[in-house]
């Protein structure tokens, strides 16, 4: 059984809504048809992806190209493994990565 991970906004006029990540892939983006839809200009409309490995037991997120780019721990990157605790930002809007038991 998978562990379950769930992103929660941390800032604007959305703090504190969160997301579970059921899915393999969850896609983030300002197009209405992505699994998270951000209401931020500075969002691409396909933005980022969070892809679940089952075998490893991991979560991972990938910049999809992005316009101004993803950020883990105010680094930006391309990719990057998430662990328990990390601070996500895309676009203007923050996020904290938790892991579920």
């Amino acid at each position: 059984m998978p562990r379950t991970a769930v992103l929660r906004i941390c800032n604007g006029g959305f703090e504190g809504m969160s997301y579970e990540l059921s899915a393999d892939e969850t896609i983030i983006g300002r197009n209405p048809t992505t699994d998270i839809t951000l209401l931020d200009e500075g969002i691409s409309r396909e933005h980022a992806l969070i892809l679940y490995d089952e075998d490893a037991d991991t979560y991972s997120i990938e910049d999809l190209q992005s316009t101004n780019g993803t950020k883990v721990n105010g680094k930006r990157v391309r990719s990057a493994e998430l662990s328990d605790g990390d601070e996500l930002q895309i676009g203007q809007t923050r996020f904290d990565f938790s892991l579920g038991g």
